[in-house]
């Protein structure tokens, strides 16, 4: 099920969530899931972001359109440890992977081609 963020508060609490679960789980893309979020914030259009939610609970998987007018699933591959943006959906073809390793640099160009 699919969650709007209609505010920063709600923003906040998922990615509290997403981070404690990173910094548990996933340590690989615990520094540049903030910087996603950040991006994602500056990039997005005028459509609400929206979240995966599971009885309640807001899970790792984040939908947003970009001011291009296309939209993207940010969701967390457990497999290769990574970020992965997809076009569309969550089965839509991966775009761009991310860690920690990927430098801010990238990640801003990699924001403003989409």
């Amino acid at each position: 099920m699919k969650t709007q963020v209609p505010d920063v508060d709600t923003l906040q609490r998922y990615l509290t969530g997403v981070l404690t679960r990173a910094d548990h789980h996933a340590g690989n893309v615990n520094e540049i899931a903030l910087a996603v979020a950040g991006a994602i914030v500056w990039r997005k259009d005028s459509s609400p972001i929206e979240v995966a939610t599971q009885s309640g609970d807001m899970k790792n998987v984040l939908w947003v359109t970009m001011q291009s007018g296309q939209r993207y699933a940010f969701s967390y591959n457990h497999q290769a440890a990574t970020i992965e943006i997809r076009q569309g959906s969550t089965q839509g073809a991966v775009i761009h992977s991310l860690t920690n390793a990927t430098p801010l640099s990238q990640l801003r160009t990699i924001f403003l081609s989409l």
